[in-house]
């Protein structure tokens, strides 16, 4: 009788199961439940369930595995929740997914401390300060360093052309004048919106570590005033360039965009990457003084764009109205240690209050080494301020980036590299502007030496694992 009872009790069960919407959507765990304590092996059930009419068919994993094929694709987190994310995701996606929804609940929940900044504005303002940046002024490639010369000179310009004359024989800046005509690094990189403060309170990132927004960026220049930069963070990419003549941006939230002004190098390049641009960038300085910088003694150059400068690269409401760039030259070594620049913007609303912001961004460079006889800086760290402030307190907020950096490859004189790679998207050299001075949204994508992205992409994929 026992056994009588744990069969119609199991067949109770497969009947119940082949009738249920959910028969072709098992566990993922395992495709077959395992047999139950009393019940008899599936063969005799069919078998026994055939005798009086009713055929039990278990379902195949075939079926199961059409059914996952068919559900949706998840390309990226959802920073507003999670409602129709499917709960039966399992392994390391599905693990990455739980921890994003997590943290987005947690971010929202404390909104109130962190000025509703999500994930999302937190990557914005992270690629839009930190992710290309231009430097003050244009540099011309071709032209030599000046020559020393204290006759009819004031001793803050001598001093500064004899500080560039040491830097230039320390970096190998001679050598990338005369017999380089083209360079590319590659490196990685981790940012992190640090520190949040408003008139009445402040708010800190806390676990800086599993905040911090792991990238990668691969750089390429050529002579004459020639760039191309490419920066993926946090599942997005920004792209930027130049070909002598027009300097761009791409973004994923404004599109591709020209650059206001006269054409002007890239500062990611003055970071220890590009001596020779880095010395044509100081050659109108001034030397200001000397000052420690981490136990260090160090000459301080100081560089201000001229007005006709900022009035190019003015536009709409938005004025620029100081651009000043320092550089730290090492007494001892004579390279370039430490790099700041402070730039200062006005945005007038219509019909409302004037609303500044000074951007401020420290770089320390680090870990010279020489490739080729000239010495490149393999990595350092960035700390990028952004101050607004306007007419009344309640609009005083500022705001703390770092990224710290390293260089894995750099290379000179790559065969293959053309002008071909640095044109811009076809929407700047084709459309023109209308009144409004807004730019089509169409994606771009450009092809810049395949094999190079093709690596950065493989170095992408080993560091999720």
């Amino acid at each position: 009788m026992e056994r009588r009872a744990g069969f119609f009790s199991s067949l109770k069960n497969e009947v119940a199961r082949s009738l249920s919407p959910a028969r072709s959507r098992p566990r993922a765990k395992s495709l077959s439940p395992p047999p139950r304590a009393g019940s008899e092996s599936p063969g005799s059930r069919s078998h026994r369930g055939r005798r009086r009419g009713r055929r039990v068919k278990r379902p195949e994993p075939s079926v199961a595995w059409r059914a996952e094929a068919l559900s949706p694709l998840e390309e990226g987190p959802d920073p507003d929740g999670a409602e129709g994310v499917d709960s039966r995701m399992d392994g390391r996606w599905g693990q990455w997914m739980k921890c994003q929804r997590q943290h987005s609940m947690s971010s929202s929940s404390s909104s109130s401390s962190s000025g509703g900044r999500d994930k999302g504005s937190h990557l914005r303002l992270l690629l839009g300060v930190l992710g290309a940046p231009l430097a003050p002024v244009h540099v011309n490639a071709g032209e030599a360093l000046p020559h020393l010369s204290v006759k009819d000179t004031p001793i803050e310009t001598s001093s500064a052309h004899y500080i560039l004359q040491q830097y230039a024989a320390a970096s190998g800046a001679q050598k990338l004048h005369t017999a380089i005509c083209n360079a590319y690094a590659m490196g990685k990189l981790r940012m992190i919106a640090s520190e949040f403060e408003t008139v009445s309170k402040a708010a800190r990132s806390k676990n800086s570590c599993k905040a911090a927004e792991s990238g990668r960026f691969v750089l390429w220049q050529m002579n004459p005033d020639m760039w191309y930069v490419e920066l993926a963070l946090g599942g997005s990419k920004v792209h930027a360039g130049c070909n002598g003549k027009l300097v761009w941006r791409h973004t994923p939230w404004l599109g591709p965009h020209a650059a206001k002004g006269p054409v002007r190098p890239l500062r990611r390049a003055l970071q220890g990457l590009d001596p020779k641009t880095t010395a044509s960038m100081f050659a109108h300085a001034r030397c200001v003084g000397e000052k420690k910088i981490d136990g260090e003694d160090c000459f301080v150059l100081k560089l201000c764009a001229d007005p006709t400068t900022l009035k190019a690269r003015c536009e709409g409401p938005t004025e620029i109205i100081r651009h000043v760039l320092f550089g730290y030259f090492s007494q001892k070594t004579g390279l370039l240690v430490h790099l700041e620049d402070s730039h200062l913007t006005r945005i007038q609303n219509n019909g409302g209050n004037a609303v500044y912001w000074e951007t401020t961004i420290n770089s320390f460079l680090d870990d010279y080494r020489p490739i080729e006889g000239i010495m490149i800086a393999h990595s350092g760290r960035s700390v990028a301020t952004l101050f607004r402030f306007g007419e009344t307190a309640r609009s005083q907020t500022k705001t703390r980036m770092e990224e710290a950096w390293t260089i894995e490859e750099v290379a000179f004189n790559v065969p293959g590299l053309s002008v071909d790679c640095f044109i811009p998207p076809a929407e700047l050299r084709f459309a023109s502007l209308d009144k409004s001075g807004e730019l089509p949204r169409v994606p771009w994508v450009r092809n810049v030496v395949p094999a190079a992205r093709a690596r950065v992409a493989t170095r992408e994929k080993s560091n999720e694992l």
